[in-house]
């Protein structure tokens, strides 16, 4: 469930596709994850409640430009689209440190993507709902940045423990043109350290079987050229009566904007 304008609710997806919960904590500061153990029915009153509470502190019609600016956001983000995206700063600490495969069966460690930017979200292979939402805005910042692209990484962690192949990443990275991004890559591994990394970065995944949805947070982080973590972003979208995801196409312009801006005030 999202809500209109820009959520602050969980997300939980139709039957058949995959889902987001919660965010991982608050900008600024962690949060230990939520446990494993939380069921999609308790992500979803949790939404129910946070709608209702950002519909009464709102309005009807208060539009996103008039709630205060996030404080430490780069000047040339909007605060119109600081809180599109619920943009905030982290405190530079060490991103956590992983080594997984891409979608082109590459080994790489986090640490050797340093001197770039990185822009880390976490994603399922399977997923129907917010992933695919989430890849386009990817592709989109990528032309966004112009000639900054070759300073900034695109990246995504694997979420579902039960499609945790290479070839499982390789084909969602074709099927929604992440491919046409040369420094994408789409990260799984053995599924204990896909757990860490998800753990380690407080996202919360909920698997119950192979058939059933994978209700999981959805959040970017971005990670400057030394490493450390700068700014945290929660996507979020809305659903037809019929529960297909979406989201207007200024919004996912803005995103992709967004995403693109942050990037470069990161990149110098």
């Amino acid at each position: 469930m999202t809500t209109t304008p820009p959520a602050s609710s969980d997300t939980v997806s139709p039957p058949g596709g995959g889902g987001s919960a919660g965010p991982p904590g608050r900008p600024g500061r962690k949060l230990r994850p939520l446990p494993l153990a939380l069921t999609a029915a308790a992500l979803l009153v949790v939404g129910i409640v946070t709608a209702m509470i950002t519909f009464a502190i709102r309005g009807p019609g208060t539009a996103a430009s008039n709630l205060p600016r996030p404080s430490g956001i780069p000047a040339t983000i909007s605060t119109r689209l600081a809180n599109l995206m619920q943009l905030g700063p982290l405190d530079h600490a060490a991103a956590p440190g992983f080594t997984l495969t891409d979608q082109a069966g590459r080994t790489l460690s986090l640490s050797s993507l340093r001197g770039k930017v990185v822009v880390l979200e976490f994603m399922d292979p399977h997923c129907t709902d917010i992933c695919p939402i989430v890849s386009q805005e990817y592709v989109d910042a990528y032309h966004d940045l112009g000639p900054a692209a070759s300073r900034v990484v695109f990246a995504a962690v694997n979420v579902n423990q039960y499609f945790h192949s290479v070839a499982n990443v390789a084909t969602f990275s074709r099927e929604h043109g992440l491919t046409a991004i040369p420094d994408w890559h789409f990260f799984t591994g053995p599924v204990p350290g896909l757990r860490s990394v998800w753990g380690n970065y407080n996202i919360t995944v909920e698997a119950p079987n192979p058939k059933g949805d994978i209700v999981h947070t959805s959040a970017i982080y971005f990670i400057d050229a030394r490493g450390r973590e700068a700014f945290l972003a929660m996507p979020a979208v809305d659903h037809t009566s019929k529960g297909t995801a979406f989201l207007p196409a200024g919004q996912m312009a803005a995103w992709g904007k967004g995403i693109a801006l942050v990037a470069r005030s990161l990149a110098g």
